[in-house]
């Protein structure tokens, strides 16, 4: 079923799929698909065609989508398909299940991208990637990033309660090690009341900096975790906010005109796509 779009200064289209719509699933999994695999089928069967360069997201939901994708490949439905892993994680779900792989490098043509999501501002579609799932995944938030920047297109799939407008909650910010600390009292002086900073820890729960042993990535970054506890008006102008702060490197916000949201449902699976942004500087 088709919704009209609301009257905005963008374009929103909607599209609703409810239970009653078939799914190609194997012998294997339950009778009655949980929300994120529903989620993760709708991505794989509306938006990845034979040919593709396809980034594979990371999350429970991309898990999903990838397998599927394997099991689409090897079934002949899809053909030719190449994945770009965001993660270890991704890549190694991609090996187990059959999809082949390249390497990222910022010359690549990437015609899709799924991802999970951790949150969805409504209306925007501007989204939060990063907040800590697993340690291992501490490492890949801007190749995520990258890589949904550079598809043509991409889907963020997200669970129906965090799809929403006034989100609360944490966005990652990676930034230099070596002033970690003054770039964290500026960005707590930003959102003085309305927000928590604390470096990132690598084991366990360590304070707000982040113990002896905080997360250093690959790159020799930090992250600090901007945990807002009152609702956030708008997430593209904290993007913009942070992007102005010396020594940030950048951060868990993805503004992306060509977008769309898979949102999962108890009781159906919603898409929102963004047809023109009216958040400045999207990709």
């Amino acid at each position: 079923m088709l919704v009209a779009a609301a009257s905005t200064p963008f374009s929103l289209s909607f599209a609703v799929f409810t239970r009653s719509r078939s799914f190609r699933v194997s012998a294997t999994l339950s009778r009655e698909p949980s929300p994120l695999l529903r989620a993760a089928h709708h991505t794989v069967d509306s938006y990845v065609k034979s040919g593709m360069v396809v980034g594979l997201g990371s999350g429970e939901a991309s898990d999903l989508a990838i397998r599927y994708l394997g099991h689409q490949l090897r079934s002949g439905s899809v053909q030719d398909v190449v994945g770009v892993p965001m993660s270890a994680r991704s890549a190694s779900e991609a090996a187990k299940y059959g999809v082949p792989l390249k390497h990222f490098r910022d010359d690549f043509q990437i015609d899709f991208a799924f991802h999970d999501a951790d949150a969805v501002e409504e209306g925007t579609l501007v989204s939060v990637i990063g907040r800590r799932r697993t340690t291992e995944e501490d490492d890949y938030i801007l190749r995520q990033k990258s890589i949904v920047k550079a598809a043509d297109e991409a889907v963020f799939m997200v669970k129906e309660e965090l799809y929403k407008s006034g989100l609360e909650g944490s966005i990652p910010v990676l930034v230099q090690s070596l002033n970690w600390l003054a770039i964290a009292e500026e960005i707590d002086d930003l959102y003085l009341g309305e927000a928590e900073v604390w470096r990132r820890a690598s084991v366990g729960d360590a304070g707000p900096l982040g113990g002896d042993f905080p997360i250093v990535t690959s790159d020799g970054h930090n992250i600090l975790d901007v945990i807002f506890t009152t609702p956030i008006p708008s997430l593209a102008n904290v993007a913009k906010s942070l992007d102005n702060i010396d020594g940030v490197v950048d951060h868990g916000l993805v503004i992306k005109t060509r977008c769309t949201v898979v949102i999962a449902g108890e009781r159906e699976v919603r898409t929102v796509t963004l047809q023109t942004s009216a958040v400045e500087d999207g990709v």
